[in-house]
């Protein structure tokens, strides 16, 4: 009789928050997979731009990425406004997060061009 070697078991990822380069990263096996970037404007956190390596494209990582940052939005009483495009699509799926939620604005994109002068 041949035994196979077990499966390795997929790696859980992990996101953490990097304030210091505004933004949260998920890890995969320890490595960084990918981020979503924001800024802060008072209570409000500024989602603009979200980036999942191509290594690991495809593994749902994105959304994962985006719950857990919007879950800690929510854990620190902001709000979240969701100029990138990935962010406002998961928004618009998920339901339970509207509550959560500002419009964006030109005013809002005018502000953000200028934090990072583009």
């Amino acid at each position: 009789m041949t035994t196979q070697p077990a499966a390795t078991p997929a790696a859980t990822p992990a996101v953490r928050l990097v304030e210091a380069r505004h933004r949260y990263e998920i890890l995969v096996d320890g490595e960084r997979a990918g981020f979503t970037a924001f800024r802060d404007r008072d209570d409000r956190r500024v989602f603009f731009h979200t980036e999942i390596d191509d290594a690991y494209a495809g593994q749902g990582l994105a959304s994962i990425l985006v719950r857990e940052a919007l879950d800690d939005v929510r854990a620190t009483g902001k709000r979240a406004v969701p100029i990138c495009p990935y962010v406002a699509k998961f928004l618009k799926k998920h339901e339970e997060y509207a509550d959560l939620a500002d419009a964006v604005t030109p005013e809002a994109i005018a502000w953000l061009d200028g934090v990072l002068k583009r």
